[in-house]
């Protein structure tokens, strides 16, 4: 099938050959298991391919709780477009200030600094940069926690595969237990006053992990306890995806830094934020230049960031997510029970952040492939590699649920049934 462009014409064919030659060989190969479909447009919760195919987007490592091009996001996105879409950093300039200020609105109380950056790994990078500037220069993060790729965020997540290759990494990183407060107590007594903890409230990535009710309250009276610095990394867990604001709200904790991205662009734009308490962010406030990126706050950008939270506010999604997560998780949990029981762990969840494991991680690679065949998109996990990981948007209709569960119920039945096939189309 053929996409036209302007006047180019883009075939499948070319765009495989173009991402071997220039992008990644292992991202071609990947994308023949899913038939080399080529996506080319996306509405809401659901994406279209070159020839024509729809397909339900569960996936998309969280980004999408408003959906695809929701109209709110794309009204202010579009507006700023045709005025001022980049800023010279130097003047004033109104977006990026009534974005922080929106931001702070929806934040556990007392945090009210704001840094704006595109990716996640950015944010974790400047979180972990207030924390050495405020004097802790050791850091603990946990197992199984992933918390982005470059050099100072690889360094806290603790995947060998993905650190080997760069070591030596950042020093004075300890990766502890996820859920084991008297670990996290340990360290902390030994080394009073210069640990900083940086962790998830669920581990996404992980594999849907979510930790014993209190925990994250425990690790925030540990850290006060001793003078220690608390970076919550809401990433994926964030605006909305648990059910609530933020996974920080589930336990009543106020970090010193939280971190956002993702789902904060709107489904429209990169962006991500580190969102810190006024000490915290104090050596920021001392001198504008010693953490700084180009395109951190551009107008453009900023204009997605209100949109996206008027359009969580406006259409409650939090609430819907809560209540949508519910739903999906008692159904996912029931089908997968009936169908597969030798060969499911747990289906796990909260809000719409669900996980299904299995028994091992092959399986887990088919099912991805048959719920492909049935139209949904869905994700693995990096770190839980034996985990399909649904984030479906907070946007779903009851056709799009039924849709959603048909295809998991059939997709469940073809795995047993040993009949997990390339998508028509693949090589």
């Amino acid at each position: 099938m053929t996409v036209i462009q302007g006047a180019r014409v883009d075939t499948e064919e070319e765009i495989l050959s173009l991402y071997r030659a220039h992008l990644s060989k292992g991202r071609a190969t990947l994308a023949e298991l899913f038939g080399s479909h080529m996506e080319v447009e996306s509405s809401g919760a659901w994406l279209t391919t070159s020839d024509g195919e729809r397909f339900l987007n569960a996936g998309g490592y969280g980004v999408f709780i408003m959906g695809a091009r929701h109209p709110i996001v794309m009204e202010e996105v579009e507006r700023q477009l045709h005025t001022h879409p980049t800023a010279t950093r130097i003047l004033l300039e109104p977006t990026v200030a009534r974005a922080a200020e929106a931001l702070v609105s929806v934040m556990p109380k007392g945090l009210d600094r704001v840094h704006f950056a595109l990716s996640g790994a950015e944010a974790v990078e400047t979180g972990l940069k207030l924390a050495r500037a405020g004097g802790r220069r050791r850091t603990v993060s946990m197992l199984g926690g992933y918390h982005g790729k470059t050099l100072g965020a690889l360094s806290t997540t603790a995947k060998e595969v993905y650190q080997a290759p760069f070591r030596p990494l950042i020093p004075d990183v300890r990766h502890l237990p996820f859920g084991d407060a008297e670990a996290l107590e340990a360290e902390l007594r030994a080394h009073p006053g210069e640990v900083c903890v940086i962790l998830e409230p669920v581990q996404g990535e992980g594999g849907v992990i979510i930790p014993p009710k209190g925990y994250l309250k425990r690790v925030e009276e540990l850290v006060r306890a001793y003078d220690g610095f608390l970076i919550l990394d809401e990433v994926q867990t964030g605006f909305g995806r648990l059910g609530e604001w933020w996974g920080a709200d589930t336990e009543g904790v106020v970090p010193d830094v939280l971190l956002t991205g993702k789902a904060l662009g709107g489904g429209v734009l990169p962006v991500s934020a580190a969102v810190a308490t006024r000490q915290a962010f104090r050596p920021f406030d001392k001198d504008p230049y010693v953490h700084t990126a180009t395109f951190s706050g551009q107008p453009l950008l900023m204009a997605a960031v209100q949109g996206a939270i008027r359009a969580v506010k406006e259409e409650r999604l939090v609430s819907r997510s809560m209540d949508l997560g519910a739903v999906l998780l008692s159904r996912i949990s029931e089908i997968a029970h009936r169908n597969i029981p030798g060969q499911l762990v747990e289906v796990r969840g909260q809000g719409l952040l669900i996980g299904v494991e299995l028994v091992e991680a092959g399986l887990a690679g088919e099912l991805l492939i048959e719920l492909f065949n049935n139209g949904v998109v869905a994700n693995h996990s990096m770190i839980g590699s034996s985990v399909v990981r649904f984030t479906p948007p907070a946007t779903l209709t009851d056709g799009d649920v039924k849709f959603f569960l048909d295809s998991f119920d059939k997709a469940t039945r073809d795995l047993i049934s040993g009949s997990a096939t390339m998508p028509e189309g693949g090589n």
